[in-house]
């Protein structure tokens, strides 16, 4: 560190977040850019509390560590299947025309075409870490924005591999099958990733099968971090990212059981160190070599957003993304990443690249992040006024011994259910992580908290432990299973009620053991469906008995897609069989129907002849 010691400048660190990350929220410029601030404020070419940058830096990179990790989790084989289209569609079009685009302006000003690549591949990577900071604080996780976007930085996370390994094929002197001062060759390279590989493969899951059977959460946590820890170490003591050792470990696990278990420990060192990497970013802005040329610097960071923004703008087209939203898609992605200080860093060492250069491009990817936040600002000012809300509060304290029932959700869906259960005296502790329902439903006289189900304190202060069951009416697949996950390892007693975003979801939650499911929008289609026959002149009685056989078909077909829900041929083969099943079902309810009205009409017909002939 500097000569002030670890302490004074943990103190610096923390103070300068506390400060300047607030501020900036509560002033609707995002927590990233608050943090890139503080870094500049606090370092060399502001206060200059800290002058040993780049120490700083390589200690902060372990937030991007923790972020890639958590993304390689996510790589679950079912999921990644499911999300093949737009991974490789967008994903793929993202960085093949960004690069074009970048190599080409580059070609013409005169860089030689292996060095007009790297640059090109480098400053197409967007930030991983700013963009899904910026999706989380604008919940559009469970939005196209945030799908697509999602799927893009998913194909260049996993695009990097190949992207290192292709540097050594461009150096320009030197033989890339030797040594380099960056780390082995890439056949040995090649060998360690195999051999991480098998080891998480065979050895892993017996040893987290093992720590897990102790119950010791905080021992669990250990073994996270010194999974994290021990292959990044080993990555970059072969010369390549901790980052991508990281997303190894992350994607060696992500079929396994503790998933949910590993994302949810991990998450709140992640969180912390993230910010101390966009800090270290602030910090390590050579305001030097800006002022030495800031025309160039200035002129090529507003060129690379430009040329990115521009190539987002054309995908979003040919997604799934709404014509209102494809601004906001665009300028969430606009800017060069974290990953692209690995590259020209691995670069430079590889002999692959100018130092120079790498300094110039080095500046125009920090400045590039710091775009990012003024471009949201833009975004809610100018281009969509009042979308967004990016207030915050503090998490509610919890004082109470709780009650049998706890709500987690309180939006439209959560507060139906919670009025059923109080207008039969059942009392309940509702918790909800959006401020607004809170404020709104304490006006009404309900009991409400703000807080985080995640954390263990919050469910713990809420009496969870004491509990019968937990209701979970959120929104967001992820969330909802990552809630699962947690409440399960950590009170296995409580039993768990959800509302599942759709039919896959239901599938997955029935398979994690949930005790019930209720998809949010099924039984409402289901009324509208009874409506629509009543309107076309079926009677009560018949539309009440077959909305209640389809209810009964559909969630049997759901528990038997139990057995296939990673096989998209076989659910597709089922449903077309279930589908002509309630065809033929309902069809001879109608027919039944058809002949007891004629039998009935018969009947009708004969008294009444009797009775005239009487």
């Amino acid at each position: 560190m500097d000569s002030h010691g670890l302490m004074f400048n943990l103190i610096i660190y923390l103070s300068a977040a506390v400060i300047a990350v607030p501020i900036f929220t509560r002033l609707g410029l995002g927590s990233v850019l608050g943090y890139l601030v503080a870094g500049v404020c606090i370092g060399p070419w502001g206060l200059g509390f800290i002058d040993n940058v780049q120490d700083i830096l390589h200690f902060s990179e372990f937030g991007v560590v923790l972020l890639l990790f958590i993304i390689g989790l996510e790589l679950e084989p079912s999921k990644l299947w499911r999300m093949r289209k737009p991974i490789l569609g967008a994903g793929g079009a993202q960085l093949g025309l960004s690069t074009a685009a970048i190599f080409i302006i580059g070609y013409l000003f005169g860089l030689d075409w292996k060095t007009a690549i790297i640059i090109g591949l480098g400053l197409s990577l967007s930030s991983t870490a700013i963009a899904l900071q910026l999706f989380s604080e604008r919940r559009l996780m469970s939005t196209e924005v945030g799908q697509t976007g999602f799927s893009i930085l998913l194909f260049q996370d996993i695009a990097v591999i190949p992207i290192i390994a292709l540097i050594p094929l461009l150096i320009v002197s030197g033989d890339p099958g030797v040594e380099t001062s960056s780390g082995k060759s890439t056949w040995v390279i090649m060998a360690v990733i195999g051999a991480i590989f098998l080891v998480g493969r065979y050895v892993l899951r017996h040893v987290f099968r093992f720590v897990a059977a102790t119950h010791l959460r905080e021992i669990f946590t250990a073994l996270s971090l010194l999974l994290v820890c021990g292959i990044a170490a080993i990555m970059n003591e072969i010369g390549v990212s901790m980052a991508l050792g990281a997303f190894l470990a992350g994607v060696l696990l992500a079929d396994s059981e503790y998933r949910h278990a590993l994302e949810s420990d991990i998450e709140p060192f992640k969180s912390l160190l993230l910010g101390l990497f966009f800090i270290s970013v602030g910090m390590s802005v050579d305001f030097g070599l800006l002022l030495r040329q800031p025309f160039l610097i200035l002129i090529l960071t507003l060129t690379l957003v430009l040329v990115k923004t521009v190539v987002l703008y054309i995908i979003s087209h040919f997604s799934a993304v709404a014509p209102k939203q494809r601004p906001l898609f665009s300028f969430l992605l606009s800017q060069s990443g974290e990953f692209a200080f690995v590259l020209f860093g691995f670069a430079v060492s590889a002999n692959a690249l100018d130092q120079q250069l790498a300094n110039q491009m080095t500046l125009v990817v920090a400045l590039s992040m710091s775009t990012t936040p003024l471009l949201m600002l833009l975004h809610d000012k100018m281009i969509e006024p009042g979308s967004i809300d990016l207030s915050v509060r503090s998490m509610d304290e919890i004082n109470e011994d709780g009650s049998n029932i706890i709500i987690v959700g309180f939006g439209r869906f959560g507060q139906v259910v919670a009025r059923l259960l109080m207008a039969n005296k059942i009392p309940l502790t509702v918790i909800d992580n959006n401020p607004d329902h809170i404020e709104r439903v304490r006006r009404f006289g309900y009991k409400a908290y703000y807080g985080d189900i995640l954390r263990h304190d919050i469910l713990h202060s809420a009496g969870a432990d004491k509990a019968k069951l937990i209701i979970l009416t959120g929104d967001g697949t992820e969330s909802i299973d990552l809630a699962v996950a947690s409440i399960k390892r950590d009170f296995p007693n409580l039993s768990i009620m959800v509302r599942a975003y759709d039919r896959s979801h239901a599938v997955h939650l029935i398979d994690s053991g949930v005790d019930g499911v209720v998809r949010e929008t099924f039984y409402s289609a289901v009324e509208l469906g009874k409506k629509t026959l009543h309107f076309l002149g079926f009677n009560e009685a018949q539309i009440d008995r077959q909305a209640k056989m389809y209810i009964e078909h559909d969630v049997s077909t759901l528990h038997k897609q139990l057995s296939i829900q990673n096989d998209e041929k076989a659910i597709i083969s089922l449903a077309k069989n279930a589908q002509q099943q309630l065809e033929h079902t309902l069809a001879a309810d109608q027919q039944e129907n058809l002949t007891t009205s004629n039998d009935d009409t018969v009947l009708t017909e004969a008294a009444t002849s009797a009775k005239d002939t009487t």
